[in-house]
């Protein structure tokens, strides 16, 4: 029962992200670049943003609006050949001590080696839910799609709209979910050769710099934080009503697919980690 209540759910999320998606974001008009000393660029008139990294400093940007549900969709090319001990950080964070986040970031490796894809979530300043994934593609040789679709009861990770990661609200199990902060989206390109590959055994070869990430086709459906603790939705052209059989066998492709994601392509679980939680797993870790 509960499967199918998952797959449902799956469903209507993957029907309401395939109905509502929106034309492409100016970056000029949607982001601030950040930190970096010019090593961030707008360029094609405002359709492509790059980042660099160098031995000096990395570089970063934050959108201009802050978001409270809705799916944010980005496309990445990530840093090509040798990006041993880079990070290319792409999330949605609040701030402060309590602060929510919802993460995805890119290890680099050695040349030939595949990226690592880590995902987290944040609730009230605690993380450690951490997912990690070898890609099934190479995410240097073109431009990938990275997605987070966050609702009141669900937050799903999807590449190129494959569903990867779903973390559930189990706040009635007395687990913490964000979904009172308005986040802004980050993202950033950064040297971390203290802990990025190979938990920190190999490190950043700056012969092969600057180092160079680039992105494009921003969109986000989401409701935007305003003044006054209030939000503006986009205005939906259609209603997607997200019942019936339809949902059901789109919310078990969705399913399937990610369970097929998960048994291939992660290579870790905290929820399959009891060494780290001596004292037990993480309460979601039984109910996920």
């Amino acid at each position: 029962m509960a499967s199918r209540r998952v797959s449902l759910l799956l469903g209507v999320l993957l029907a309401y992200s395939a109905a509502f998606a929106v034309s492409a974001a100016n970056f000029n008009q949607e982001f601030d670049i950040t930190w970096g000393d010019g090593r961030g660029n707008i360029l094609d008139n405002g359709q492509l943003l790059t980042l660099t990294l160098d031995r000096t400093s990395g570089s970063g940007f934050q959108s201009r609006h802050e978001y409270l549900f809705g799916k944010i969709d980005m496309q990445l090319k990530l840093v090509p050949g040798n990006s041993a001990g880079t990070v290319t950080a792409y999330y949605l964070s609040s701030q402060g001590s309590t602060h929510d986040e919802i993460d995805f970031e890119f290890l680099g490796n050695v040349s030939g080696e595949p990226y690592t894809l880590h995902t987290n979530v944040f609730t009230q300043g605690q993380g450690q839910r951490e997912q990690q994934f070898r890609l099934w593609f190479d995410p240097t040789n073109d431009f990938h799609t990275y997605s987070i679709l966050w609702n009141p009861k669900h937050i799903i990770f999807m590449v190129d709209d494959m569903p990867i990661r779903d973390f559930q609200n189990l706040e009635s199990k007395g687990v913490a979910f964000p979904k009172n902060q308005p986040m802004r989206l980050y993202s950033s390109l950064w040297n971390a050769d203290d802990w990025a590959t190979q938990g920190g055994r190999v490190k950043t070869d700056w012969s092969h710099a600057p180092f160079s990430s680039s992105y494009r086709g921003f969109r986000a459906d989401a409701c935007v934080a305003v003044a006054g603790g209030k939000t503006r939705c986009w205005r939906r052209r259609r209603r997607h009503r997200g019942r019936g059989g339809r949902s059901r066998r789109r919310g078990r492709r969705g399913l399937q697919r990610m369970r097929w994601v998960q048994r291939k392509y992660m290579i870790y679980n905290y929820c399959t980690d009891p060494k780290r939680y001596p004292q037990g797993l993480p309460a979601e870790c039984s109910m996920q």
